[in-house]
């Protein structure tokens, strides 16, 4: 009987694997997720990201989420982490992932504003964890039912391990920017945060800045595919552990680092944890850690699709940003979803003036005196929340009896570019509407293409300052 390619990848995917992988990555995500919800709470951020804020920026499609009171939210927090410690358990494993899902779900739309990739990875985790069973071995559940099978279909592997590979493949592909190459915004950064430091010499080398951009370009396109390789898997991931930790330390990024070296370790065999403790403690071997390759779990075919639907929007939806005619980087066309992490280094001053169109009586506007200062430095950069904000403001004054347009005058810096004028100032951005599928006129094309580490001493040019002047 001849076996075709599809039946035998989706034997493949079937074939019993040892559970201990997915286990570790269970329990690190759950302890992950507490940690940071107990930050939140120690740093007051519920309160300052959707607490305080009197206006929330909406995705497109989710204008419709609110927040719910203060006392409220506080309580889906405490939800949240209280879930996130269940999931770490592996106590009511399933109710459990599903909760804090949900409840992250809502957090995570409640403002756009509050985008950040790290999050955004952790919401895609989340959601392949409520597919799978995690909590097959080194859970409250499984000890109280210790009968039940303790592998897991290939799949469940395979699933964690695409989506990090995508997640690490793009986070390389998309740093090729000609700033990027001529080590930019790093040097900015690097130098930033070194000043008064013993390693601030060896930062003002260029050559030193420039073989750094370039070793994260390869670390992520080379170095994340060797990772699926058992020769070079160890050493990569030594790499990559070494590089999550720099960046844990040069700058503030929360659980991302340490997330991605948990989700690192899927890579290697589904029975190591087992292996490594059986090698440490010196016990017998689990006969759940033995790989039997001659087991098949039947999967259910709307598994299948949906895993390979998953898997076609993750590929295809960061690349999204190409069918715009705009530079993504000045523009933000596409930037979401697509894995543009820490490639940016976006300054912007500005106020918005209401006119109205009856009697010519104009108003000038300080984002702040609407939004918080976090919410108006984010809103000041990105096109979609200008015009959300513009949209705001001539409600707010349509529900005083007046007709206005909103314009903006908006100064922008782009990875250490001279301020540039970012919106059309003549643009009645209360006529316009945000272009979810094409690049939006109002927005001034980007006059500097390339901006290196040479470019800032170069005398042509002046430096962004943020308070609004040149230098």
């Amino acid at each position: 009987m001849t076996v075709t390619p599809t039946r035998g990848m989706i034997a493949h995917l079937g074939r019993a694997r040892p559970a201990y992988s997915l286990a570790v990555f269970r329990i690190a995500f759950g302890a992950l997720m507490m940690w940071d919800c107990w930050r939140f709470i120690r740093d007051d951020r519920i309160w300052r990201y959707w607490i305080a804020p009197d206006f929330h920026f909406h995705y497109p499609g989710f204008a419709w989420i609110r927040p719910l009171p203060e006392a409220w939210l506080e309580l889906a927090w405490l939800v949240m982490g209280t879930a996130a410690l269940f999931v770490m358990l592996g106590l009511f494993y399933r109710l459990a992932i599903i909760v804090f899902t949900l409840v992250f779900a809502y957090f995570f739309l409640l403002d756009a504003a509050e985008y950040l990739n790290h999050f955004y990875l952790v919401l895609l985790y989340a959601m392949i964890l409520c597919c799978v069973p995690a909590a097959r071995v080194w859970s409250l559940d499984a000890w109280s039912a210790p009968r039940r099978d303790r592998r897991v279909p290939y799949l469940s592997v395979f699933m964690l391990r695409a989506q990090t590979e995508i997640v690490l493949i793009y986070a390389g592909v998309v740093k090729l920017t000609p700033d990027w190459l001529q080590g930019q915004p790093l040097g900015l950064w690097l130098r930033a945060r070194t000043e008064g430091m013993w390693l601030a010499p060896m930062f003002q080398m260029d050559w030193i800045i420039l073989a750094a951009s370039w070793g994260v370009i390869a670390l992520h396109v080379l170095g994340a595919p060797l990772l699926l390789w058992r020769r070079t898997r160890l050493p990569v991931f030594l790499i990559y552990c070494a590089f999550h930790g720099a960046n844990a330390w040069f700058f503030n990024i929360g659980i991302f680092p340490w997330l991605t070296i948990a989700a690192s370790t899927i890579f290697f065999s589904p029975d190591w944890p087992a292996v490594l403790l059986r090698r440490v403690t010196g016990g017998q071997p689990d006969d759940a850690a033995s790989d039997r390759s001659d087991r098949t779990i039947s999967l259910p075919h709307i598994a299948l699709m949906a895993a390979a639907l998953w898997l076609v929007v993750q590929i295809v939806l960061p690349v999204r940003g190409a069918a715009f005619n705009s530079e993504i980087r000045w523009s933000g066309d596409g930037q979401r979803f697509s894995w543009r992490m820490r490639i940016y280094d976006r300054q912007a001053v500005g106020s918005f003036v209401v006119t109205d169109r009856a009697t010519g009586d104009s108003w000038r506007v300080d984002p702040e005196y609407f939004l918080t200062w976090r919410q108006a430095d984010k809103m000041l950069v990105r096109p979609d929340l200008i015009d959300q904000f513009a949209d705001h403001l001539a409600d707010l004054w349509r529900q005083q009896g007046h007709d206005v347009s909103v314009n903006a005058e908006i100064c922008k810096s782009l990875n250490g570019r001279p301020c540039q004028v970012f919106i059309d100032p003549a643009a009645d951005l209360a006529q316009t509407d945000w272009a979810l599928f094409g690049t939006d006129p109002w927005v001034l094309p980007l006059k500097i293409p390339a901006w290196g580490l040479r470019s800032q001493t170069d005398p042509e040019f002046q430096t962004f300052d943020p308070a609004g002047t040149h230098r």
